[in-house]
C-alpha cells in the first residue's frame, strides 16, 4: 500500500505545556488507522497538527508533499478534520451545512455530491430544510461528516467521533465509516477514546501516551496486548 500520510518527529506545545514529543506515524492510502490514549495524551493535537490548526515542529507529508500552511492549506490538500465536539453550523440547514463542506471546490458537481451522501445518511434527503440545531446529537455527528465527505478528501481526520453518543447510534457511525472505506477506498485516522469499537473498525492503531507514540501494531494483535486490554478495553 501507498503511504498517504506521515508524520516525522512532530512537536506541538499550548503555550508552556508539551502537547506531543517527537510523533511519528504513518498512514496508507485506503487504511483505517486508529489513534488511542488517555486524556491529555495529546490525540486531538496530533489531529490538529495534521490539520494546520496547531503550530507544530517536525514534518508532516501527504502523499510525498510537505503540508504547510493552516487549515484552508490542508483542506485544499484534500484533508478533511471532523472535530470534536461536531461543529455543526446550527443555525444553518442540514443543506446548506453540506454546501458548506464543498467551499473549496470549483467544479459544479456539488448537487451529485449531496445526492451522494445521502446515499448514506437517507434522512437528510427528506429533511435538508431542517436547521441543524434541532438535530439529535447523533444526527450531528452523520451531518458533520457527511459535510466533511462534500469536500471529496482524500484524508479524513475523525476526533472522537462517539463522545456523548449513544452505543447504538456509535456502531451506526462506524459502520458508515467503514462502508466509505469499503466502497469508496476513504483514508481515515480516527481519534477514539472508546478502543474497543476503534480497534475494531481499524487496520492498524497508534497509542499515544504523555505525547508520545508509546505502542503500535494492528488492531488485532493490539486487541490482544494485555496493557493495552487493562488500560483501554476494560478487561
Amino acid at each position: 500500500m501507498k503511504t498517504l500520510l506521515e508524520l516525522d518527529a512532530v512537536a506541538a506545545r499550548y503555550g508552556p505545556v508539551q502537547a506531543l514529543q517527537d510523533v511519528s506515524l504513518v498512514v496508507r492510502e485506503g487504511e483505517i488507522v486508529a489513534v488511542l490514549g488517555a486524556n491529555g495524551a495529546g490525540k486531538t493535537t496530533t489531529l490538529r497538527a495534521i490539520s494546520g490548526t496547531v503550530d507544530h515542529s517536525g514534518v508532516i507529508e501527504l502523499d510525498g508533499k510537505q503540508l504547510k500552511g493552516g487549515p484552508e492549506a490542508a483542506a485544499r490538500a484534500g484533508i478533511a478534520h471532523v472535530p470534536e465536539g461536531r461543529g455543526t453550523f446550527v443555525d444553518l440547514t442540514v443543506t446548506e451545512n453540506l454546501k458548506l463542506g464543498a467551499y473549496t471546490r470549483r467544479d459544479r458537481t456539488v448537487k451529485d455530491d449531496i445526492a451522494r451522501v445521502a446515499t448514506y445518511f437517507p434522512w437528510m434527503a427528506d429533511r435538508g430544510g431542517q436547521r441543524a440545531g434541532t438535530l439529535s446529537g447523533g444526527e450531528q455527528q452523520m451531518l458533520a461528516l457527511g459535510r466533511a465527505l462534500m469536500s471529496r478528501p482524500r484524508l479524513l481526520l475523525l476526533d472522537e467521533p462517539s463522545l456523548g453518543l449513544a452505543p447504538m447510534v456509535v456502531r451506526e457511525f462506524f459502520r458508515i465509516v467503514r462502508d466509505l472505506n469499503e466502497k469508496e477506498g476513504l483514508t481515515v485516522l480516527v481519534v477514539e477514546q472508546d478502543a474497543r469499537i476503534a480497534l475494531d473498525a481499524s487496520a492498524r492503531a497508534y497509542v499515544l501516551e504523555v505525547g508520545r507514540v508509546a505502542l503500535t501494531g494492528s488492531s488485532a494483535d493490539l486487541r490482544g496486548n494485555e496493557s493495552v486490554r487493562r488500560s483501554y478495553l476494560g478487561y
